[in-house]
């Protein structure tokens, strides 16, 4: 069985258990929307704070380790999946309140288009108008490691004072088009997360990785939030 998806690589070396001990759809997606309210709770308690700087700095890099640690050690994704949601949504309500103190009610209007993106894409994964053939699952995987590669080169140039075109907040016409181009992609990627799922629950994967399945949703979500919230900060500084 092979997902496509990076963060679903456990699933490709699963061992398949007896169906009373296997993950199952409900239980990955109920465990998804238990991840999303941690998600929640965390920005709401962070947005009043009005923090910045080192604190920002400490939830991304406390975030990004425990989803290294979920992704490389999966058995114990029961205990750093929520808290990977709970480091991010601390992340996500400091960068939230930051970009909406310059664009009041842009926080709001990101978090709807992403719940719109997502059902969306739910409503054509569940009535097959969109496949999940092993083409499109390449093409989506090269999409995204594309994008990851020109962020990752953007950052470096960053550092010696070279600029590229389009990124940041205010990148012009250039800087919507990329966004656009960034968001299909991750909306796109939810396609993935939906089809490994369906896959873990049909080849009887263990019921534990229900957590990192969960993980990887949340993931893609919010790396769609934050390009969303990146496209609408570029319409609003573009007019």
């Amino acid at each position: 069985m092979e997902t496509g998806n990076p963060v679903f690589g456990f699933l490709d070396k699963a061992q398949s258990v007896s169906r009373s001990e296997s993950m199952t759809v409900n239980g990955a997606l109920l465990k998804t929307m238990f991840l999303l309210m941690l998600l929640i709770v965390a920005m709401a308690w962070v947005w009043p704070q009005h923090l910045t700087g080192v604190p920002l700095t400490i939830f991304c890099i406390g975030g990004l380790v425990a989803a290294l640690v979920t992704s490389f050690v999966p058995g114990i994704a029961w205990i750093t999946a929520p808290v990977y949601a709970l480091l991010e949504g601390a992340a996500l309500g400091v960068i939230s309140w930051m970009i909406e103190s310059s664009y009041p009610g842009i926080a709001t209007q990101a978090v709807g288009l992403t719940l719109a993106v997502l059902f969306a894409m739910a409503g054509l994964y569940l009535t097959k108008i969109i496949v999940v053939t092993d083409r499109l699952r390449s093409c989506i995987v090269a999409a995204t490691g594309g994008i990851f590669l020109f962020y990752m080169v953007t950052m470096v140039l960053g550092f010696f004072g070279v600029h590229v075109p389009g990124m940041g907040l205010n990148g012009g016409r250039v800087g919507i088009c990329i966004s656009l181009v960034v968001v299909g992609v991750a909306a796109f990627n939810l396609l993935l997360d939906f089809d490994a799922i369906e896959r873990g629950a049909r080849d009887s994967a263990p019921r534990s990785y229900e957590w990192v399945c969960a993980f990887g949703l949340l993931v893609t979500l919010v790396w769609l939030y934050i390009e969303i919230l990146r496209l609408l900060s570029r319409f609003r500084q573009s007019r």
